[in-house]
């Protein structure tokens, strides 16, 4: 029987919820009784939320532009700011174009890419095993190949010079910052996947050094960053002989690198 819709148990939840500082108590009891298949599965799943992990590990799926993507523990949870990063990515690409997403976490952003344009070639890679399980379960049904290691090392030569999108959700918070993070992200997601070094931009300076030899020529690399991030993130973007833009949508404050590779 569903659990859906019985009024006591959604008020005692949201109470639950919503007295650990749980902000929207009522919408995320919703879905937990939607989810749960039993109420020894909701009484969990409740424990943990309270406990603190992150809704999405929770229910075992994030929602990303309207679709529904596994997320298992220790991966790092999708942002709705990403989505401008993939709608920027799937204006860009091309049919049949190879598409790489480097940090890839749950590589919702590249299965969305591979959801959206037809007969591309989607690759992703991550150094994290949790990572890599998860997005190879999401790219599985959109002819994805997920590869593990550190950023440009595992993927394979034969993708030199063929990319055509090179998308980075790489970390950008600086390490002095991970500290004023929510509890759920500090404690539940990995520290590689938000630790950008001093000043946030390590990842993106690596990233970007490398490029120009993984793009076709008039391929783009396309990086998420801040706002006021954005600026310095260019101009490493351009130090590596890229020319470069700044999309910006004030709506979901967020921000992304448009960096594209010079021709042959």
């Amino acid at each position: 029987m569903s659990l859906e819709g019985d009024s006591r148990l959604l008020t005692d939840i949201s109470t639950e919820l919503r007295a650990a500082g749980c902000v929207f108590a009522e919408d995320e009891a919703e879905l937990l009784l939607r989810t749960a298949g039993t109420r020894a599965e909701l009484s969990d799943m409740t424990r943990r939320r309270v406990e603190g992990l992150p809704l999405e590990v929770v229910l075992g799926w994030a929602e990303f532009l309207g679709t529904r993507f596994v997320v298992e523990p220790g991966v790092f949870v999708p942002r709705r700011r990403s989505e401008f990063l993939a709608e920027q990515a799937i204006s860009l690409a091309s049919r049949g174009a190879v598409v790489v997403e480097l940090c890839c976490g749950s590589a919702a952003i590249a299965a969305t890419v591979a959801g959206a344009v037809e007969r591309i070639e989607p690759h992703a890679c991550d150094i994290d095993p949790n990572c890599v399980r998860c997005a190879r379960r999401n790219l599985a049904d959109l002819g994805g190949t997920v590869h593990q290691g550190d950023l440009y090392e595992p993927l394979p030569g034969e993708l030199r010079g063929r990319v055509e999108l090179l998308l980075g959700n790489a970390p950008y918070v600086p390490t002095g910052e991970i500290s004023s993070m929510p509890l759920e992200a500090r404690e539940h997601e990995p520290p590689v996947a938000l630790d950008g070094g001093a000043d946030g931009l390590d990842v993106h300076r690596a990233v970007a050094a490398e490029a120009q030899e993984w793009l076709a020529p008039g391929g783009r690399l396309l990086l998420e960053t801040s706002e006021r991030q954005a600026e310095r993130s260019a101009a490493i973007c351009a130090e590596h002989g890229m020319d470069v833009r700044v999309a910006r949508h004030e709506e979901s404050d967020a921000t992304v690198i448009v960096a594209t590779a010079s021709g042959p």
